[in-house]
């Protein structure tokens, strides 16, 4: 046990402080550093990845005295040679210099071409002391200087990829890190690595980094949703598994939905992460350990306790001779975020996790995304095979009130019941006085049908909705069809004229690429929109979920996703469009445009593709009997495509 002379002393970066009272203790690095937080905004305006996160954090571990437990280290800038072994030298360049006065005047303008990405004139140190105290205590660690130890770094790196910086990160610090062990210092022995990311988004660029290495086993837990959480892709997909040599190295847990908490993730970890360790069985382990999934992050939406994380860890502790790397990612509730690298420092201190308690029961969408990964992986790790006991996956828990969404988190009703009630209340209220009014049904549907005779017509027509991102969750479609409100939308749906539930649901993978484009592109202008590669790839998957309804519901679907003040007096895709798209126009392997429609702000475009699309069209008239033509709805922004 390392004791500091005063709260306020730090070693140098080459020593650590003065002598141990015991060295039966654990030896655990802490590493801090004020230049960090010379990262900030160019403006000073608000943005959650801002220096108070880990002001906070250290200032919590100050007042629980952890500091003078632990052997306290100042930050080391990286070495270029070492950065170059994961970015281009493009990217090196760019980070060195962005903060240099000769940037001064298109700063900003070169950091709006990045997603997500501010610079000022310390971003480029921060970077670097980031990277840099990353290598160093992991270096520390692999040599047994250190039993363990936490970086608590900004900015965050886990987005990182080869040539760019993306989603706050700059320099991918724990990939960085992760080669410089294996490739700068063999002679320490580490000749296997097991990255866990336990932030509540993908780590992408990681992922990519290692995409074929099989002596590091990249692990992330995540908010994926389809495709539609950050950074919204299918990189964050179970099916993405590694390449080559890689391949099963490559392990991603993706929640189909927010709110996931302890229960669900100490499930993943029993049943995946756990078993799969113990056959690798690390050299050491290097943890993203970003804190946005804890309990009211603005921007994770997930609900992991202090506890949870202390449990996570003691868990991998059992690994590696306890030899374990933490490096901050993302977390943006300062409280949350305090109280959880507390937990944590308090677990590698004390190798027990912290008192508490977790008696909740997994989600079922949890259960399914770990049976999914699970059975991709079973022939490259044979102990997760066996099929998991149903009295195990039986056990669920229910799915909690949102009171309100945001764009940004959802607020849960931590009072159910009680809310429950309340809400029943309400709508007595309002449900009773309509209920004395005299309605004639028969009357009324006669009426809107003579109003709308369009309606009479396509509602003997059914199609085949094929569905992406998170509306192949059946709630959040039904939404659409029968009217009502779960996670993720902004506002109660109407629902369909017609709210019969879809005849048929199936689900289909086809070996293509699925990319979304959140908010623009070149071929279909603003507006959030998804495509298809238009080369096939048996590696690659899209998986869509299809709806058969009727044409009249399809329209209905489409007024409600896009452009809601439409009145509905003409359909939006009629008989004329879907001959037009049944009739196969196009006999170009390229995405064409087929014809253009517009209704006051809505744009749909009908595009043909012989090629993937059309083996689509082909396969489903095959697969459910009938002959019917294909439609793939989005479930963001103002465009839809049909094919």
């Amino acid at each position: 046990m390392e004791i500091m002379n005063s709260e306020t002393e730090k070693p140098s970066s080459d020593d650590s402080s003065s002598t141990s009272n015991s060295q039966s203790q654990r030896r655990v690095g802490i590493l801090y550093d004020e230049r960090m937080c010379k990262h900030s905004t160019p403006d000073g305006d608000h943005h959650p990845e801002n220096p108070n996160r880990i002001r906070a954090i250290w200032n919590k571990l100050q007042i629980a005295r952890i500091p003078q437990r632990c052997v306290v280290l100042n930050a080391k800038e990286a070495e270029d040679r070492f950065i170059l072994n994961v970015h281009s030298k493009k990217h090196v360049n760019l980070i060195k210099n962005i903060s240099s006065k000769e940037f001064d005047s298109r700063r900003n303008k070169i950091a709006a071409k990045f997603n997500s990405i501010y610079f000022n004139e310390g971003s480029s140190e921060s970077a670097y002391l980031a990277a840099g105290s990353v290598v160093d205590v992991a270096e520390r660690v692999a040599k047994g200087e250190l039993n363990s130890a936490f970086a608590i770094v900004r900015p965050p790196g886990h987005h990182a990829e080869h040539n760019e910086a993306m989603g706050f990160c700059l320099h991918n610090n724990v990939a960085i890190a992760t080669s410089f062990l294996l490739n700068e210092r063999r002679e320490l022995g580490i000749k296997k690595i097991l990255i866990v990311d336990w932030d509540v988004h993908h780590g992408n660029g990681t992922q990519k980094m290692f995409w074929k290495d099989s002596r590091v086993l990249f692990f992330s837990v995540h908010r994926h949703e389809f495709g539609t959480f950050y950074p919204a892709n299918d990189d964050g997909f179970y099916t993405m598994i590694g390449e080559g040599p890689g391949a099963g190295y490559n392990i991603n847990v993706p929640w189909e939905n927010g709110r996931c908490g302890d229960a669900d993730y100490l499930a993943v970890w029993d049943h995946i992460l756990i078993p799969v360790a113990k056959e690798f069985n690390p050299d050491i382990i290097i943890i993203s350990a970003g804190f946005d999934a804890a309990v009211g992050d603005p921007l994770g939406g997930c609900r992991v306790t202090p506890y949870g994380y202390s449990v996570m860890l003691k868990k991998l502790m059992n690994f590696a001779q306890g030899k374990i790397v933490l490096a901050l990612e993302g977390g943006y509730n300062l409280d949350s975020i305090a109280n959880s690298v507390l937990a944590c420092m308090q677990v590698l201190l004390e190798n027990k996790p912290i008192n508490g308690s977790s008696e909740a029961y997994p989600f079922e969408s949890t259960w399914r995304v770990i049976q999914a990964v699970r059975q991709g992986l079973k022939v490259f790790w044979p102990t997760l095979a066996d099929e998991l006991p149903t009295t195990l996956i039986s056990q669920t828990a229910p799915v909690p009130n949102i009171l309100f969404l945001s764009s940004d988190s959802e607020v849960e009703d931590d009072n159910g019941a009680q809310a429950s009630e309340d809400l029943e209340e309400v709508l007595q209220g309002i449900i009773q006085p309509l209920s004395n009014l005299k309605v004639d049904e028969d009357h009324q549907d006669k009426d809107n049908n003579a109003y709308n005779p369009w309606r009479s017509e396509l509602s003997k027509i059914d199609v085949w909705y094929a569905s992406f991102g998170s509306n192949m969750w059946k709630p959040r479609f039904l939404c659409y069809v029968e009217g009502g409100q779960v996670e993720g939308m902004q506002r109660p749906c109407t629902g369909s004229f017609d709210k019969t539930p879809p005849k048929e649901i199936l689900w289909r993978t086809y070996p293509h690429r699925l990319f979304f484009g959140r908010e623009s592109s070149s071929s279909w202008g603003p507006g959030g929109v998804a495509f298809l590669n238009p080369k096939s790839k048996i590696q690659d998957k899209a998986h869509l979920c299809l709806y058969r309804i009727t044409l009249e519901q399809f329209n209905d679907i489409l007024c409600q996703e896009n452009v809601r003040s439409y009145s509905m007096t003409s359909p939006l895709f009629d008989l004329d469009d879907l001959i037009s798209v049944a009739s196969n126009e196009s006999n170009s392997r390229e995405l064409q445009m087929v014809h253009e429609l517009r209704y006051g702000e809505l744009q749909i475009r009908k595009a043909s593709h012989c090629g993937s699309m059309q083996s689509i069209y082909e396969h489903l008239s095959k697969g459910p009997g009938r002959r019917r033509p294909v439609f793939r709805g989005g479930s963001h922004g103002i465009h839809t495509r049909s094919y």
